[in-house]
């Protein structure tokens, strides 16, 4: 049976790409200034519309998520943000010692989305050669790894993929919590890597949560809104199936915002 969450979230995501300028005639002169960091303004209206949290996506040919992220936690004051990126970006213990950092300056905000299942010619592109469940195995070590430095140590690590021997971390680097863990995928090796190590397993529009929902366990649950059409009859019918996260485009995050104000200020 699935429990109804008490709460719902709402998760705008940032954009990774500037707005391609509009083509105007030869003989004009566009003199406005381009518009800067789109994800930064993006994250500021978000927090003060309100929502939970942002999600900034592992883009190939974008910006870099953990950098934009970075930038968004410092823009902002109560905005949870994740960062999504693929396990092959850094080791486990470079990754975890970065955002082990940014958790310091910025009260424990920061999530990761761990990106695994890649379109093969993209995971090429950035110089990954894996493929098929090797791909979740090694997400799995990846995140245990981190975890385990994260903890302290010494901690040793012996794996198919990657080897630690009496790593860790100490304090400050050690007070931080863990990053939020969201994970996506509906394959018995994604089912089995959230078991193991995700907060918050997310799914897209379509997926079967009748089925799914239940092999998964004691997580929160996320789902992306493709739009915002019909949203407060959407939103309750998927928190009666368990859902409390749901991810929203940046532009129509500031429509849901001011939707969440108008409610709040008619009690």
């Amino acid at each position: 049976m699935m429990t109804r969450p008490a709460t719902t979230r709402f998760h705008v995501v940032l954009p990774t790409r500037s707005a391609a300028a509009p083509e105007l005639p030869a003989f004009v002169t566009d003199v406005r200034p381009a518009l800067t960091d789109p994800a930064g303004r993006a994250a500021v209206a978000a927090d003060l519309a309100g929502l939970a949290g942002a999600l900034v996506p592992f883009d190939p040919g974008g910006q870099e998520s953990l950098t934009v992220a970075a930038n968004a936690l410092r823009r902002t004051r109560h905005l949870r943000v994740v960062a999504g990126f693929h396990a092959a970006a850094a080791t486990p213990v470079y990754a975890a010692k970065l955002s082990a950092s940014l958790q310091r300056f910025a009260a424990g905000r920061l999530g990761w989305r761990l990106a695994v299942d890649l379109d093969p010619a993209v995971a090429r592109a950035q110089g990954d050669f894996l493929t098929g469940p090797d791909r979740y195995a090694r997400a799995g070590e990846f995140l245990a790894v981190a975890k385990g430095v994260w903890h302290g140590g010494p901690f040793d690590f012996r794996g198919d993929f990657y080897e630690v021997a009496a790593g860790g971390f100490g304090p400050p680097l050690s007070a931080s919590p863990f990053p939020e863990v969201q994970l996506s995928g509906t394959c018995p090796e994604a089912l089995a890597l959230s078991r193991r190590h995700a907060d918050v397993h997310v799914f897209a529009e379509g997926d079967d949560l009748e089925a799914l929902v239940p092999e998964l366990p004691g997580l929160r649950y996320g789902v992306h809104l493709a739009s915002l059409d019909r949203v407060e009859e959407r939103v309750e019918e998927y928190a009666r199936r368990g859902v409390s996260e749901f991810f929203v485009r940046t532009e129509d995050g500031y429509h849901l915002g001011e939707h969440l104000k108008e409610q709040a200020l008619a009690g």
